[in-house]
């Protein structure tokens, strides 16, 4: 009806198209744990999850008891997800982790 999808205004009325090159920003993942076995299994599937799913993220480990307790966190290992803790006390499977990471 509009020629070039302008309005009876002349305003350009964005569409999806306009928008899929716009950067999404990533998600912060942080696993928390002091260096044990578990808290490097989790780390471990947590990358693996992320690369294998194209999720864009940063993901760190943290293993400063201090910056742990921030989280109020006393049983690790842990995984936050911007800010929020999502897991606690347990290594979720590969499955669980990408519902947790793409919900």
């Amino acid at each position: 009806m509009f020629a070039d999808r302008r309005t009876a205004n002349n305003y350009k009325t964005p569409i999806m198209s306009d928008f899929e090159n716009v950067a999404l920003p990533a998600m912060e993942i942080k696993i928390l744990g002091t260096g044990c076995a578990k808290c490097k299994t989790l780390e471990k599937a947590v990358r693996e999850v992320v690369e294998k799913n194209g999720i864009r993220a940063t993901v760190t480990k943290v293993e400063d008891i201090m910056e742990i307790m921030k989280f109020n966190v006393m049983t690790t290992p842990a995984i936050v997800v911007n800010g929020t803790v999502v897991v606690k006390g347990r290594v979720p499977s590969n499955d669980e982790i990408k519902i947790l990471l793409t919900k």
